[in-house]
């Protein structure tokens, strides 16, 4: 299809190309519909849709407990993080304190969560790139915080570890060691992927100056994560907002100005320096013992050691699961920061078991509302770089 433009030089011919939504490098099933003149963009329409899953709306059809297993859907390369932000949210609404040990494993795991996510995106935007060497290293150390996930959780990506006043299990003996095995040995592949590709040329070529996103554009548009720091914006709901006891963790926000799809892959780089900070942190902070839910009888299954029996402990883990409870009725709005931004809770309580509604501020959605900013007036093989470093996850667009 072809259509006529006006330009300064006259009139000229456009063409209208559809990428998507099996195209490998939109990762997933994004469809973006393209003029170009030539082998520039001039304008780009993402198309979303394609994964409709009906996540937020299923989660109104079953007992609050039940709804975390969806969580783990929206975003899947990130389940803790949703996981995380469904919980405080209920917590917040039924008034529970966490214990501190089970707010210090979930700051732990979600870290760990973050590394897991940044290594997907970093190893898939390089092959996008032609760096295919570094997907494969990338997956290599995922594999390995895969593991401690199956370790904890028995579950490699949907663990729903995470439960309504703490955690799921007690973690099994050893698991710290794991940890600090990997955190031991995680620094030295990260300087093996910037050798590779911070001062590579080629990569240098096609991330220098590619999508350019400035900080009155990104807030404009509500940008958040990675994609707002690399403009120069240091945002972090951590600091800002503080939950699960992030306010006693030393960390630091990385920022960029150069506000390309370098700086974005130079900020997620440093984000893992400090999501390793943070994890060693919490290591230290774990008590050896004691409880990992709250006390809430009717509310959260206590402790197994509690009950007479494992079949009594069975039983009414079970009631609370399919029978759920009943939160006083209200409106609560709980925010975290996911690898990809600001994720944000609202559930509203009308008092029954089940949630009457359940809104997801999904990051993925709302930083995808840059793409036409970040690829028109580039090349189309820049487009490609430009829907690698928004990191975006369907999932989550089409919840």
């Amino acid at each position: 299809m072809t259509t006529t433009v006006e330009t300064a030089a006259g009139a000229a011919q456009t063409m209208v190309l559809n990428m998507g939504p099996q195209h490998p490098s939109t990762h997933g099933v994004l469809r973006v519909v393209l003029e170009l003149d030539g082998e520039t963009v001039v304008k780009a329409r993402p198309e979303i849709g394609y994964l409709h899953t009906g996540i937020e709306k299923s989660c109104e059809a079953l007992t609050y407990s039940q709804a975390i297993t969806l969580t783990d859907r929206i975003d899947y390369l990130a389940p803790l993080s949703n996981n995380l932000g469904y919980c405080l949210a209920v917590e917040k609404l039924l008034g529970l304190e966490v214990p501190k040990r089970a707010q210090y494993i979930r700051v732990l795991l979600t870290e760990m969560t973050r590394l897991n996510s940044h290594l997907i995106w970093l190893g898939t935007h390089a092959m996008d790139l032609g760096a295919t060497s570094v997907m494969l290293y990338c997956f290599r150390e995922r594999e390995e915080i895969l593991k401690i996930f199956e370790m904890v959780s028995g579950q490699r990506m949907m663990t729903s570890y995470f439960r309504i006043g703490g955690l799921a299990l007690e973690p099994p003996p050893g698991w710290l060691e794991r940890v600090r095995h990997f955190i031991d040995m995680f620094p030295s592949r990260l300087e093996e992927y910037e050798n590779l590709l911070t001062r590579n040329r080629i990569w240098l070529m096609r991330t220098v100056g590619i999508g350019i996103l400035e900080a009155k554009d990104a807030i404009a548009l509500g940008v958040s994560g990675p994609m707002l720091r690399a403009a120069g914006v240091a945002y972090d709901v951590r600091k800002f907002f503080p939950y699960s006891s992030y306010e006693e963790f030393s960390f630091d926000i990385p920022t960029r100005t150069e506000c390309d799809s370098y700086a974005r892959y130079l900020v997620r780089v440093a984000e893992m320096r400090e999501s390793l900070k943070i994890v060693r942190q919490a290591m230290d902070k774990i008590p050896p013992d004691g409880p990992i839910r709250a006390e809430a009888p009717g509310i959260i299954p206590p402790q197994r050691e509690k009950m007479k029996t494992e079949m009594e402990a069975l039983i009414y883990h079970f009631k609370i699961f399919t029978e759920g409870f009943a939160p006083p009725p209200g409106e609560v709005y709980q925010r975290v920061e996911s690898p990809r931004g600001e994720v944000g809770y609202f559930i509203v309580s009308d008092g029954s078991p089940k949630p009457y509604r359940v809104k997801v501020r999904a990051p993925s959605f709302v930083n995808l509302q840059a793409l036409p900013k970040l690829a028109e007036g580039g090349l189309v093989a820049d487009l490609i770089a430009c829907i690698g470093t928004t990191d975006i996850v369907l999932g989550e667009v089409d919840r």
